[in-house]
């Protein structure tokens, strides 16, 4: 549907040039969005989708060990799009402290994220979904690394932009840094249904763009607006747990994703983002499913056969479960997790090797590492970079 402009261009003068920047009418749209039967078949199959998800998460023997994985997984993807060169792999053996030859920069980043996502919906027992929260989750994201001069968890005091070498030539220029604090109370009042509600499927598509459009920080806007996608539907108790990694959606269709922020800017087509948005749903809630079955099937049929080990099974079991909430592993930290001495320890990875479920990935007699490798196949599919 055709509104024209979602806001209105602000044409200044700065440096001796023109700055157009573009500043968003609060939501909710107006007119009103046109929900026909196609786009309410649309946000119907989603909502589905994600109960399925919901209903996978709940059958699982145990979510923890799953969770641990898919918040990271989250957190890779969404970094990706910012142009981030991490992998899973990368990811865990930062956490584990063993990293020679991984971008650091682009690994604490990472890993910030998995902070920040963490936080945030330990913090929504406590908080409604506010901009104080939004600053909080902000400033743990740029606590450390790349960005953390960029006034972690405070409003933009500035000017900023995207694409280009100055707001000039900027691909796109967001609202003067004067009125941020107003735009975000508006989306604030939106995002907690003042005053009107909104299903939450639509809530969280619309927030989405909002919030990219008033980038109201001098950095990680992108992974923060990614970040309120799952805060909303946990919020809303849509997800219990946050399972749906959307970011591998908008990194597939990252040009089309693009041109639908530009394009609802531009010409008001809320419609067509709220298709592409709930596509994305449908289809990574889908695959989430599968994976999260196919992850519970490899655990199973895995423990079968460890079971079947005799005195060997119970540390062998022990490891078997933390490989499944972290498949990278050193033998110091699977005997610090597993609380096991390191020949105990020894002693179970020959048993998880022998019964094909682990390999040893470095080739060196010192500082070995060792992959759960079918585990890895499915949880780390599309974060390939």
């Amino acid at each position: 549907m055709y509104r024209g402009l979602t806001g209105e261009f602000k044409i200044k003068k700065s440096g001796g040039e023109e700055v157009r920047s573009f500043i968003p009418f609060p939501l909710a749209p107006r007119p009103t969005l046109n929900i026909d039967s196609e786009l309410r078949d649309r946000l119907d199959a989603a909502l589905i989708e994600l109960g399925r998800l919901d209903g996978v998460a709940a059958l699982l023997p145990d979510l923890s060990l799953f969770l641990y994985s898919y918040v990271r997984k989250e957190a890779v993807l969404s970094s990706q799009i910012e142009g981030t060169q991490s992998s899973l792999s990368d990811l865990l053996l930062f956490e584990l402290e063993e990293f020679p030859g991984i971008p650091l920069d682009d690994v604490v980043e990472v890993s910030n994220y998995v902070r920040a996502l963490t936080y945030g919906l330990a913090r929504l027992r406590d908080l409604p979904l506010s901009n104080r929260l939004i600053r909080e989750v902000h400033e743990i994201l740029l606590r450390r690394g790349r960005g953390s001069e960029k006034e972690p968890g405070e409003f933009r005091r500035s000017q900023n932009w995207i694409g280009g070498t100055k707001p000039g030539n900027a691909f796109y220029v967001p609202p003067p840094e004067d009125l941020v604090p107003d735009l975000m109370s508006s989306l604030e009042k939106f995002l907690n249904d003042i005053p009107d509600k909104s299903p939450t499927l639509i809530k969280a598509a619309l927030a989405h763009v909002q919030f990219e459009s008033i980038h109201p920080f001098l950095d990680g806007n992108g992974r923060v607006g990614r970040l309120l996608i799952p805060m909303i539907l946990c919020r809303d108790g849509i997800l219990k747990e946050p399972l749906l990694y959307m970011s591998l959606y908008f990194r597939r269709r990252r040009t089309e994703y693009f041109d639908l922020l530009t394009k609802t800017r531009l010409e008001g087509d809320w419609e067509a983002w709220l298709r592409f948005f709930t596509e994305g749903v449908y289809e990574i809630s889908k695959e989430a499913s599968a994976a999260a079955g196919r992850l519970a099937a490899i655990g199973a049929e895995d423990r079968r056969k460890l079971e079947s080990l005799g005195r060997m099974s119970s540390s062998a079991l022990r490891l078997h479960q933390a490989l499944q909430r972290r498949p990278l592993e050193s033998i110091p930290s699977l005997s610090r997790e597993c609380n096991l001495s390191v020949p105990a320890v020894t002693r179970a990875i020959e048993s998880l090797q022998k019964a094909g479920i682990i390999k040893e990935i470095t080739g060196k007699k010192r500082g070995r590492l060792f992959l759960y490798v079918r585990y890895m196949d499915v949880l780390g599919a599309g974060t390939e970079t």
